[in-house]
């Protein structure tokens, strides 16, 4: 019976000295309250009774979101939603004290290391003027960083990255903002319209210009070649005449009969051609010869200009 008692009492303190700790996890250990060594993943052996485990601590990544408020220089309140990785430096015996013994539970380093992110975060931003701060996302993530790297390697962890996901103003003035982005879109909308009504402009009157050198040009050619075809016209005429009037005399013939037919000709013309326009003649004999003489004296200012 007593041999019972004994075995009994071996399988449970063997059973006692068996420690199993997840994989991603150690375990801090101590006897009569004093750090004593850490258990890595897997099965580990204890002193059964004496040596305890104080705290299992996980060395993998843990995130946390964050949301707070800033006042910039200006006085304008900025509101920032953001994730926060971090994780344990590493897995050296220092590291892990740090991180098992600088506080009192997890919930007290949550605390310090929420408000040291914010802390960080406003002070900076008190250095920078509303209309800087969303250009600034990626300085406010370098200069969180470097503050507190060196702070959160003290307490045993690394902080891995700052996502700022969200950065918002008040209403008013994210409504002041909206209407001066409207306004310059208008403004620029506007110039922009401008300068196509310009180049139009300037192109239609380019245009306008064009055509009229080439119809000025065109009439110029047509008016220039006009009076060379009257010239011409009006030289042949003198040309024939004189002919004419040589003709005459050598058939010893009155050169006026060469008028009388001109003179008859033309009448004939304006009747047919007049269509319906009404020409007054003057059919008197002193008209006749006075008509005569005018032509006489054409013909015979065509002949000297011919011989000449």
């Amino acid at each position: 019976m007593g041999y019972l008692i004994i075995v009994g009492v071996v399988i449970l303190l063997l059973l006692l000295s068996l420690v199993t700790v997840q994989q991603g996890t150690v375990a801090v250990t101590t006897i009569f309250g004093k750090f004593q060594r850490i258990l890595r993943p897997g099965l580990n052996f204890r002193i059964p009774l004496i040596e305890r485990i104080f705290r299992r601590i996980s060395y993998q990544n843990r995130s946390i979101e964050l949301k707070f408020q800033a006042i910039t220089q200006d006085q304008a309140n900025v509101n920032f939603s953001a994730m926060l990785l971090y994780s344990v430096l590493n897995q050296d015996s220092d590291t892990i004290q740090n991180v098992a013994f600088k506080f009192m539970d997890e919930r007290n380093f949550m605390q310090a290391l929420i408000r040291s992110v914010e802390g960080s975060v406003r002070a900076f931003v008190a250095t920078k003027k509303q209309s800087e701060i969303l250009q600034l996302r990626t300085e406010i993530i370098l200069h969180v960083k470097e503050q507190l790297d060196k702070q959160l390697e003290g307490w045993g962890y690394h902080l891995l990255d700052l996502q700022l996901n969200d950065i918002a103003f008040d209403e008013t003035i994210m409504r002041s903002m909206a209407q001066v982005v409207a306004s310059n879109n208008l403004k620029a909308a506007a110039e922009n319209e401008g300068q196509a009504l310009l180049i139009t402009k300037t192109k239609a009157a380019e245009a306008d210009g064009n055509a009229i050198k080439i119809s000025a040009e065109a009439e110029r050619q047509a008016a220039q070649l006009r009076g060379q075809g009257v010239a011409l016209f009006r030289e042949e005429v003198a040309k024939g005449m004189a002919q004419a009037a040589k003709e005459m005399q050598t058939a010893n013939l009155d050169a006026s009969f060469i008028l009388f037919s001109m003179w008859t000709d033309a009448i004939k013309h304006f009747a047919e051609n007049g269509q319906g326009n009404t020409i007054f003649l003057d059919g008197s004999n002193e008209n006749m010869q006075r008509t005569m003489q005018q032509m006489m004296a054409i013909l015979q200012g065509a002949t000297m200009v011919k011989d000449k």
